[in-house]
C-alpha cells in the first residue's frame, strides 16, 4: 500500500517558501460570521475583484501581523466540498487549486459557527483530509454561550488532531489578537495526518492515486472517488491512464455499495461529528430572555410578514425624512458653485461647460448620495442582524405560487441595491429553471439607480404633506418598491407557466439567530458603496454629462444673437427697473432654449418626440430619456444638464426647472398623469448596460438579456402610455 507520504505534489501547488506572502484561504458555511471576521481581520486593507471567466466577485485583504503579512481570501460559503452551486464550486475549486489564475491557498482558515458545530464540523472534517495547514475560528462565541453551549475547547483540539481552535467573537473584537498571532505562523504549523476520520477513504485514495503518483493530491483523488469523474475531474482522471476508471468504479462499489456516495458520506461523516460533540459539547439549560420571545414570534407567518411589511415602510420613510437636510445643503453648494463660476468666467463655452455641464450634471446625481446611503444602511443592518434570510422564509409560500422558491428571495432583495449583484446571486439556486426565472424578475426590483429619478420627480410633484402620520412622500416610494415587487413576480409566474415551465422546487434555510450588526463592517460596506457610487459619478456620468452638454451646446446659430440685441434694445426702451431687469432675464432665457432646441441634442429629440408623445414628453424628455439608456440614473444627468443650457426658467433648482417647463402653447410639459407614467415607465424599463452583461454571462446567451430588455421596455412604455392617456 503506497504512503500518503509518497504521493509527489507538482512544485506549482505547494509555494509556501517560494510565495513572498502566504495565501491563506477563509472557509466556512454560509451565515457564520466568516466575512465579518475578514473585514475584521483585514480592515480597509481589502481589493475587490473577480474570478477568471466569471462574475462571482474575488475578496482579498492583507493581514499584518508585526512586520509580516498574509493574505487573506474570502470564499464564496459553502456548506461541504461537494459544490451544489455555481459559487459553492468557485469556493471548492479555489481550496483545491483547480481555479485557474488563481494560486492554492498556503493554508486554511475554518470558519464555524459555535452555536452550529454540528454543521460546521462536517465541512472541517473534509478540510482535516486536504493535508494543508488548518486554524479554526469559532465564531459567535458570545452567543454560544447564551445559548448554554459549553465548548471543551482543548478537547475539540485534541479530536481534530492538534490544529488550533480559536474562539473569537468577531462584532468585538474579542479573542481576535489570539487567532491573529495564531495564524502568524499557520505555514509553520503540521498539516493534518488524514485517514483519522474516514479510513476507508483515504486507503481506498491511496490504492487510486498510486496510479499517478506524481500528478495529484490526495484529497483530490477522494473528491474523485465520492462525486465521481465528474466533466471538470475528466481531465484530472486522464492522468492516472489507461483503465482508470475501471479501477475507480471498482473502489467506489467497494466503498458505498448501492448506497448513493454523498448519501454514505453524509452518514460516515455526521457519525464523526456526532461522537465529536458528545464528548466536547455541554448542553446547559440556555437562557431564554425577552429576545427568543421575540424571535419566535417574529418566525410566525402573519406577524413576521406584517412585521417585514412595517420594517420596508420604515426605511423609506427614511429616506426621505433623513436625507432632505443633507440633500438641501448639496443642492445650494452645487447652484453656488455654479453661480461662482458663471461670474468668474462669465459668458462662453468654458463656463457653460463647467456650470451647466459638469457642475448641473454630475451634481443633480450627487445629491442623492444620503438618500442612497440611506437605503444601504437599512439593507446592510438587516442583512448582518439575520432579518433577510427570515424574509425568505416568510415570503416561501408566496414564491412558490408563481413558481418559485424562498431561495429567490434573497436575489430579489439583494437587486434593491443594484440588479448585477441581485442577479449574480442567484448562483445559490440549483435549478436552472428558477435561476433564470429569478434573473428575469429580479431587475424590476428598485435598484439605487431607479431612486434618483424617482426621488426627483416625488420631491418636485408629490406634496411634503403627512397621510395618518406617514409622509405622503414616503408612501408614493414604497408604493413604487411594491410596484416593482408585483411586476417581478408577475414576470417570474409568466415565465414559469410558459417558457420555462417545470416542477416546483424545495426550499430548505437554515436561519441564523439575531444579531447585532458590527458598527466597524456596516461602516465598512457603507463606505464601499459610498466609494463605487462616487466613482461612477465621477467616471461615467461625469463622460455622459460633458458629452450631452457638448450636444447640448452645438451647433450655435447666428441667428439668435440679433434676435437678442432686438429684444434687448427694445426693453431698454420702454422699460426700466425691475421690469426691466425681468425682461432681460426673460430675453437670456429664450435665447438658450433657442440654442438648445437647434442644438444636435435638440434636433436629436425632435425626432425621437413623436414616438413619445403619446406619453406626454416633450422633445427634451425623449433625448434624457434616451441619452439615459446605458444606465437609468444618467437620465437625471442629462436633464440637470439639459435644463441648464436651455434655462426657460429663473429657477435654480432642477425640480423648479422641471414644473416651470412648458409646450408651445404654454401649457405645462410635467403634469401629474405625465409624471406618474414617467415613474412607471422608469419601475418597469430596463435602462441599464451593466444588467443586460450579467444577463447574458449568467445565462451563456443573448437570447435572455433581449428578451428581458425587449419585455421591459414594451411593459414600461405600454404601462406610462396607459396612465398618461387614462389620465390625460
Amino acid at each position: 500500500m503506497t504512503k500518503s507520504t509518497e504521493i509527489r505534489v507538482p512544485a506549482n501547488q505547494i509555494s509556501v517558501s517560494r510565495r513572498a506572502v502566504a495565501s491563506i484561504a477563509v472557509v466556512g458555511n454560509p451565515n457564520s460570521g466568516k466575512s465579518t471576521l475578514f473585514n475584521r481581520l483585514t480592515g480597509l486593507r481589502q481589493r475587490i475583484g473577480n474570478y477568471p471567466g466569471v462574475t462571482v466577485e474575488r475578496h482579498v485583504g492583507t493581514l499584518k501581523v508585526g512586520d509580516s503579512s498574509l493574505e487573506l481570501v474570502d470564499l464564496p460559503g459553502t456548506h461541504a466540498l461537494s459544490a451544489h452551486s455555481l459559487e459553492e464550486q468557485i469556493a471548492v475549486d479555489v481550496i483545491l487549486g483547480h481555479m485557474e489564475g488563481t494560486a492554492t491557498p498556503d493554508g486554511i482558515l475554518a470558519v464555524v459557527d459555535a452555536t452550529n458545530l454540528y454543521q460546521g464540523l462536517y465541512l472541517v472534517q473534509q478540510l482535516l483530509e486536504l493535508e494543508r495547514p488548518l486554524v479554526v475560528a469559532l465564531t459567535m462565541a458570545d452567543a454560544a454561550e447564551v445559548e448554554g453551549l459549553r465548548i471543551d475547547v482543548s478537547g475539540l483540539i485534541a479530536k481534530l488532531g492538534g490544529v488550533p481552535v480559536c474562539p473569537v467573537v468577531a462584532t468585538t473584537g474579542q479573542g481576535v489578537e489570539k487567532l491573529r498571532a495564531t495564524l502568524a505562523r499557520i505555514t509553520e504549523l503540521p498539516p493534518p495526518a488524514p485517514g483519522k476520520t474516514w479510513p476507508e477513504l483515504t486507503t481506498a485514495a491511496r490504492e487510486l492515486a498510486a496510479l499517478a503518483p506524481e500528478a495529484t493530491r490526495l484529497a483530490e483523488v477522494e473528491r474523485l472517488l465520492i462525486d465521481g469523474p465528474t466533466e471538470a475531474r475528466q481531465d484530472f482522471l486522464a492522468r492516472f491512464g489507461d483503465g482508470a476508471e475501471v479501477r475507480l468504479q471498482e473502489l467506489r462499489d467497494r466503498l458505498f455499495g448501492n448506497e448513493p456516495p454523498l448519501a454514505t458520506e453524509a452518514r460516515v461523516r455526521y457519525r464523526w461529528v456526532r461522537e465529536v460533540l458528545g464528548e466536547v459539547v455541554q448542553q446547559a439549560p440556555p437562557f431564554y430572555g425577552w429576545q427568543a420571545r421575540v424571535t419566535a414570534w417574529l418566525n410566525q407567518p402573519v406577524p413576521g410578514t406584517i412585521g417585514l411589511f412595517l420594517v420596508m415602510a420604515i426605511v423609506f420613510q427614511a429616506v426621505f425624512a433623513w436625507a432632505t437636510p443633507i440633500m438641501d445643503v448639496i443642492d445650494s453648494a452645487t447652484s453656488m458653485l455654479g453661480v461662482q463660476v458663471n461670474a468668474t468666467l462669465g459668458d462662453g463655452a468654458l463656463a457653460s461647460l463647467i456650470a451647466d455641464g459638469v457642475i448641473a450634471g454630475v451634481g443633480s446625481v450627487i445629491i442623492f448620495l444620503p438618500q442612497i446611503l440611506i437605503l444601504f444602511l437599512f439593507i446592510i443592518l438587516l442583512e448582518d442582524s439575520g432579518y433577510l434570510a427570515r424574509a425568505a422564509y416568510l415570503m416561501d409560500r408566496a414564491m412558490r405560487s408563481v413558481g418559485l422558491s424562498g431561495q429567490s428571495i434573497i436575489p430579489m432583495i439583494s437587486s434593491f441595491a443594484c440588479a448585477v449583484p441581485g442577479i449574480m446571486a442567484t448562483r445559490v439556486i440549483p435549478n436552472r429553471r428558477d435561476r433564470i426565472a429569478t434573473i428575469l424578475a429580479a431587475p424590476f426590483m428598485t435598484c439605487s439607480a431607479r431612486l434618483p429619478v424617482y426621488a426627483l420627480l416625488i420631491a418636485a410633484f408629490v406634496p411634503a404633506q403627512s397621510v395618518a402620520f406617514l409622509n405622503l412622500q414616503g408612501l408614493v416610494l414604497f408604493g413604487l418598491y411594491m410596484f416593482g415587487i408585483i411586476m417581478g413576480i408577475l414576470t417570474a409566474l409568466l415565465v414559469r407557466k410558459t417558457a420555462l415551465r417545470g416542477p416546483k422546487p424545495p426550499f430548505a434555510l437554515m436561519l441564523p439567530e439575531f444579531r447585532r450588526p458590527n458598527l466597524r463592517t456596516v461602516l465598512m460596506q457603507l463606505l464601499g458603496r459610498a466609494k463605487v457610487f462616487l466613482r461612477r459619478a465621477g467616471t461615467v456620468i461625469f463622460s455622459v454629462a460633458v458629452i450631452i452638454w457638448a450636444l447640448a451646446y452645438y451647433p450655435r446659430s447666428d441667428d439668435v444673437a440679433p434676435f437678442v440685441e432686438q429684444q434687448q434694445q427694445a426693453a431698454v426702451s420702454e422699460l426700466s427697473g425691475e421690469d426691466l431687469d425681468a425682461a432681460l432675464a426673460q430675453i437670456d432665457n429664450q435665447a438658450a432654449a433657442m440654442q438648445l432646441e437647434q442644438s444636435w441634442l435638440g434636433r436629436a429629440g425632435h425626432f425621437v418626440e413623436p414616438v413619445f408623445r403619446p406619453l406626454g414628453w416633450d422633445w427634451r424628455v425623449s433625448s434624457a430619456v434616451i441619452a439615459g439608456f446605458p444606465a437609468r440614473e444618467v437620465v437625471v444627468a442629462v436633464l440637470g444638464t439639459v435644463y441648464a443650457v436651455g434655462d426657460e426658467a429663473d429657477e435654480a433648482t432642477l425640480s423648479g426647472r422641471l414644473k416651470a417647463a412648458r409646450w408651445p402653447d404654454g401649457s405645462l410639459v410635467f403634469t401629474l398623469p405625465m409624471v406618474l407614467g414617467l415613474l412607471v415607465f422608469y419601475a418597469c424599463c430596463l435602462q441599464c448596460v451593466a444588467t443586460l452583461a450579467v444577463i447574458r454571462r449568467e445565462t451563456n446567451t443573448w437570447r435572455w438579456p433581449a428578451f428581458a430588455w425587449l419585455y421591459m421596455t414594451a411593459v414600461g412604455y405600454f404601462g406610462a402610455l396607459l396612465v398618461y392617456q387614462l389620465g390625460a
